[in-house]
């Protein structure tokens, strides 16, 4: 059998009486590519923090390859390479000396640190850049560098928070790309409202509204019977 690598059980979260987020429950094997889609709004960025434990649930379970986020944090979070949207970076450090902090706090050795910087910066093609402070850089580039903390520690699962948000569209080519390429050898989960990612990257959808699972299956499955993509989409939003 396949090891479960993401599970959530019953995860909700509520703001007062507002529910983000109610008992959403899915799994997810090692080895899949699965887009998170829904709407703006639809729960899918609190659904992430919930996974990753940078917000604690209401209710329900989160669990990374087997370990609870919340009891058992500094080795589930060990596995997770996290992408937020518009994400932590320093703008007056260099995309060299962001990558060196993040991989010291991730407790690499000096060895290990310098052949994992030698590693994603190639496969996130940032040697032009390295110098330069992230600042001055284009949103595809921080995008990368992003991509690149998130995977500097070698982590078994990606959660990537609309990781193509705001990118022109070569800029969108090039983040599939890599995700495609990480796919090979990583369990990704990636939020999104794009239909076009869901076809370019995904084998698996799992699609949220209001809070709550409306679909989770195939990307086959998810764009079965004849109608496009964005027809499905309106069918599983419609009140």
């Amino acid at each position: 059998m396949a090891q479960v690598m993401i599970k959530a059980t019953g995860l909700s979260k509520h703001f007062g009486s507002f529910a983000a987020v109610s008992d959403v429950s899915f799994s997810i094997e090692r080895g899949q590519v699965v887009a998170f889609l829904g709407p703006n709004g639809a729960g899918k960025s609190t659904t992430m923090k919930m996974l990753t434990g940078f917000m604690a649930p209401t209710h329900g379970q989160a669990q990374i390859a087997g370990l609870d986020i919340q009891t058992d944090r500094i080795k589930a979070v060990a596995k997770i390479g996290y992408l937020p949207e518009n994400g932590p970076l320093y703008p007056e450090m260099t995309p060299l000396s962001l990558l060196k902090f993040f991989g010291s706090a991730r407790g690499l050795d000096p060895g290990t640190l310098a052949d994992r910087l030698e590693s994603v910066v190639q496969l996130c093609a940032l040697q032009g850049v390295l110098e330069k402070p992230v600042s001055k850089l284009s949103r595809g580039y921080r995008q990368r560098v992003g991509m690149a903390q998130a995977l500097l520690h070698q982590p078994e699962v990606l959660i990537l928070d609309e990781p193509t948000s705001g990118l022109d569209p070569n800029q969108i080519h090039q983040v599939r790309e890599l995700i495609r390429e990480l796919g090979k050898t990583n369990t990704i989960m990636l939020s999104t409202h794009i239909l076009q990612e869901v076809e370019a990257v995904a084998d698996w959808v799992i699609f949220i509204h209001e809070g709550r699972i409306v679909f989770n299956g195939s990307k086959d499955e998810f764009a079965s019977g004849g109608g496009s993509l964005d027809e499905r989409f309106r069918e599983l939003t419609a009140a």
